[in-house]
């Protein structure tokens, strides 16, 4: 039995922070940021069955051609992804009654949607690009057994001697998207190396008043190559959810919207028409 301290379930059997029940979510999921975008996507369902707010989590399921789909939101930041991914693995394998492990595994369909500043001018302002591998700062799936089996330790390793990374940091972590996910979602869409930053500001090289401790990092993040694959894009979720998924055996991809070119200093923020493209997409390959 998990006792209630390990897994919160409200008064009205709901998940604790999702406010979500068992039945509520499909076997697909389109993920997102912004609970605002989490409507935009429900747009384009053919009807809606659910419809729920907590907090910065949205969630909508309902019916897209025939497929049924939740649209959530996640917040931001790879701790959100640690609170959402272990809420929705409870809500398909717990059986939130008797706060067992169900006896038959059921496996979830995650895809996030995102807006990110691309590195690379190969990536340029309007194009998608999808996370075949996903690297973070925040050390997240090492708090977890297993964790460092899902690592890419020779990566990791060229990645932090290239950078001249600061000890004082959390280790860095790269894990692979579903392969999988991301021949059928990405097979048109530009391919490499995300970074799930651990901040906006400093982590994304960015500084406002204060000064930065490796002023250089972009640079060398712009030169960074691994077997020929670059990195893309900055955001800040894709490296929780690759490796939270693949530790609990669902299947997970990250596409993002590029809005912001670090390498030719522009930015997009008149992006609707391009992000609606990329839903449409989502939905229809999901």
């Amino acid at each position: 039995m998990i006792p209630p301290d390990q897994l919160p379930i409200n008064p009205d059997g709901s998940i604790f922070h999702l406010h979500l029940k068992p039945e509520q979510l499909a076997d697909k999921v389109v993920m997102m940021g912004d609970p605002e975008r989490v409507p935009v996507v429900a747009g384009y369902f053919d009807n809606i069955e659910f419809d729920q707010q907590s907090r910065e989590f949205r969630t909508i399921t309902g019916m897209y051609k025939g497929k049924r789909i939740t649209a959530l939101s996640h917040g931001i930041g790879c701790d959100n992804l640690d609170i959402v991914m272990t809420e929705l693995d409870a809500l398909a394998n717990i059986d939130l009654k008797k706060r067992e492990v169900k006896p038959d595994f059921r496996q979830l369909t995650l895809v996030r949607i995102g807006t990110s500043g691309g590195l690379q001018p190969f990536a340029p302002i309007g194009s998608y690009v999808v996370s075949e591998i996903s690297m973070g700062m925040d050390g997240l799936i090492f708090f977890y057994e297993n964790g460092e089996t899902l690592n890419d330790f020779d990566l990791t390793e060229q990645f932090v001697r290239h950078t001249q990374w600061n000890k004082l940091l959390a280790d860095p972590y790269f894990v692979h998207a579903d392969k999988e996910l991301v021949e059928e979602i990405g097979f048109d869409m530009v391919k490499g190396i995300t970074l799930s930053a651990s901040g906006f500001y400093g982590p994304q090289g960015r500084h406002v008043r204060l000064g930065l401790n490796n002023p250089n990092m972009n640079e060398r993040l712009e030169t960074f190559d691994y077997k020929g694959i670059k990195i893309c894009n900055y955001e800040m979720e894709s490296a929780a959810l690759a490796g939270l998924a693949r530790l609990m055996g669902h299947k997970a991809l990250t596409a993002c919207l590029i809005i912001a070119g670090r390498y030719s200093g522009g930015m997009n923020t008149d992006y609707k028409g391009s992000f609606d493209e990329l839903i449409t997409k989502i939905l229809d390959r999901i």
